[in-house]
């Protein structure tokens, strides 16, 4: 893994050399190596766009199929290549490629940070995603299409609004109005606009504590989660912007609330659609819709599972720090995912771009990445055989340091406190 720390201008001024060009003192303060430094990911982020794509290759795919007269079992299984390609090709592809690792040297970040080429990237997912989705509402009212083709477009379609969020998460986090209503404009497709207030201004604000929806409990399973989380997202959107509002003497209907200017955009997108193509695609636009989410909610459970911020004196929590997310540095997902597996630096700085983000040695890592750990979360058993036993390693055996789902504490406690015994015993036997 490359680490590296920040190092002060020579002579803490503007200038270094004789020349006195700004080049010449940034690479004045660089090692060796560090000014030899290229990101060697720069053109591989062209594939983050893939997912959006999903529908187009899909259906692309399919009329190939037809064209040279494939057997009907391939041609109907290929409207289900997003979850194929999710589930099993992006693992398939960790495994083949392996772990990242590799940090940009800190004196990088601004350059990255302005090198207009990474946001064009981000922003070329929402084109592509509207054309996908069009392509979609068109095949759904074709009549081309048997109903189970119709069901696997559209959990195609919903891996593609899914990962979609993501790439709204990476905008809403920007400071440009631009950025900003793109990322709504996103979240209208799987009708999420309130995770543009809840995420920012709810989840980065109460992260790994109990108070916080989104920060699953150990020994929650992800349903029990998916059912506590979901339904407490949008009040506490709601009232963060409510309470905004209220200080500018501004309402809480006022179009300038966030929420609701979400709502409004999702609102005008999945009526002219309905318009546009007729009542027939609302099933399916409400089950893209519903994958979406389950597929970003899913990734929500696995970041912060049984993490806790411990309290301080005065009552509050201690700073969020890396120990609080789990990461997981595997290069395929980093490049489809804009490095949202890089949680811990994500959350240490927020609106850092994702092509500048940070794998932490300090944080806990996950076994595998999203994808992987998605389906481990799918069969609870699993998950908690996997998960209990690494969070439980990584504090030490501790079990007071976790977050605990309240249900299942004093069981935990049971369990986790006689391993911690078992454990202490062990080592005293190795000392001896």
């Amino acid at each position: 893994m490359t680490t590296t720390e920040s190092k002060p201008m020579a002579g803490g001024g503007d200038t270094a050399g004789g020349n006195g060009s700004p080049d010449a003192t940034y690479e004045s303060h660089l090692t060796a190596d560090e000014q030899k430094w290229i990101d060697k990911k720069k053109y591989a982020w062209i594939f983050s766009i893939v997912p959006a794509a999903i529908p187009i290759i899909i259906w692309a795919l399919a009329e190939w199929m037809i064209a040279i007269d494939a057997p009907a079992f391939f041609q109907h299984a290929s409207w289900y290549l997003g979850p194929i390609a999710v589930f099993i090709l992006i693992p398939i592809g960790d495994f083949v490629l392996g772990r990242d690792g590799e940090n940009a040297p800190e004196e990088f970040v601004p350059q990255l940070e302005e090198t207009k080429y990474y946001r064009i990237v981000s922003y070329l997912y929402f084109p592509v995603m509207l054309a996908s989705l069009l392509l979609c509402c068109w095949k759904w009212t074709s009549g081309d299409l048997t109903w189970y083709d119709n069901l696997g477009l559209a959990w195609s379609m919903g891996m593609t609004s899914g990962i979609g969020i993501v790439a709204a998460h990476e905008l809403g986090h920007k400071k440009t109005g631009f950025e900003r209503w793109l990322a709504k404009i996103v979240l209208a497709v799987p009708a999420y606009g309130h995770f543009y207030v809840e995420h920012n201004k709810g989840h980065h604000v109460k992260v790994a504590t109990p108070e916080d929806p989104v920060s699953s409990r150990m020994g929650e399973n992800a349903y029990v989660y998916l059912i506590r989380s979901i339904p407490k997202q949008i009040p506490r959107a709601w009232n963060v912007e409510k309470t905004r509002l209220a200080r500018s003497k501004k309402g809480q209907f006022n179009l300038d609330n966030d929420v609701w200017n979400a709502w409004l955009i999702t609102a005008v997108l999945w009526v002219a659609l309905l318009v546009g193509f007729g009542f027939g695609i609302l099933p399916y636009m409400i089950l893209q819709a519903v994958i979406g989410i389950a597929l970003l909610e899913f990734v929500n459970y696995l970041e912060h599972y049984g993490l806790l911020r411990q309290k301080l004196e005065d009552g509050r929590y201690e700073r969020c720090s890396p120990e609080h997310s789990w990461n997981s540095d595997n290069l395929t997902t980093n490049i489809f995912l804009y490095q949202l597996q890089r949680h811990s630096d994500h959350h240490a700085n927020p609106t850092r771009r994702y092509q500048s983000l940070r794998s932490d040695v300090f944080a806990p890592e996950l076994p595998a990445g999203y994808a992987t750990m998605i389906a481990a979360a799918a069969v609870p058993p699993v998950w908690s055989w996997v998960m209990d036993k690494r969070l439980m390693q990584y504090y030490n055996y501790d079990i007071e340091r976790a977050n605990l789902h309240p249900s299942k504490a004093a069981k935990l406690r049971k369990k986790w406190n006689r391993v911690a015994a078992e454990q202490a015993q062990a080592q005293k036997a190795t000392v001896a």
